[in-house]
């Protein structure tokens, strides 16, 4: 029973640790956010066809949207969750100022939303990695605390891979500012924050990765 107790306050203290590490992420990007010049918000983010300003707006969806109307949305796009996402982002950028869209992370940063599948961690990922969709977009050196990134890059597993479309079968991830890897094979290297983004599917420019199968991983 003492070995059962002491796993559970073991959770719950991790589970603690991500919402402060949630909470703290979204404050550090809406102070970010809230220095941005007005051309920089209409900037091409890492995420294809959204702006910074799409981006954003997105962050905040779940804190906005009642489970109804997500669902309502979800209908509307034929079930697309792809489309309905894209369709709300565009809206919502257009119909909020940067200062309501800022605001709105910095409101929400003890919001307890999750996405479907993940938990905490999902959504820990979730605000990490569309901060770097927009930091790196505007090449701004923001760097995630270690602490934030350990928790994601220890989490990073086959079906997130697959879900996002990663192909990592012969390649072994090495980050250069962490004592960090994943996956056997030819190494690629980078920072430990380009190597979360490339997990997450994204396409870096190159000179951010090294090593022979980082062409992979690069903007063509």
């Amino acid at each position: 029973m003492k070995n059962a107790t002491g796993h559970a306050g073991q959770r719950a203290g991790a589970e603690r640790d991500v919402k402060a590490a949630i909470a703290a992420e979204r404050r550090e990007l809406a102070d970010l956010l809230e220095g941005l010049r007005a051309d920089e918000w209409n900037t091409p983010s890492l995420c294809e066809g959204w702006r910074v300003r799409e981006v954003v707006a997105h962050m905040s969806m779940g804190f906005r949207l009642s489970l109804p109307a997500t669902l309502g949305e979800l209908v509307k796009a034929r079930g697309n969750l792809h489309r309905m996402t894209d369709r709300v982002a565009r809206g919502d950028a257009a119909a909020h100022s940067v200062g309501e869209l800022s605001g709105f992370l910095r409101d929400n940063a003890h919001h307890p939303w999750t996405p479907p599948v993940g938990g905490v961690v999902a959504a820990l990922g979730h605000d990490v990695v569309h901060g770097l969709d927009v930091t790196v977009a505007l090449g701004l050196d923001r760097r995630v605390p270690e602490d934030r990134l350990r928790i994601l890059l220890d989490d990073i597993k086959p079906s997130g891979l697959r879900f996002f479309g990663v192909d990592l079968r012969g390649v072994r991830l090495c980050a250069e500012d962490m004592d960090w890897s994943y996956g056997s094979g030819a190494p690629v290297y980078g920072a430990a924050q380009d190597l979360l983004l490339l997990a997450f599917g994204r396409r870096l420019a190159h000179g951010r990765l090294r090593g022979e199968p980082s062409d992979r991983f690069t903007v063509r």
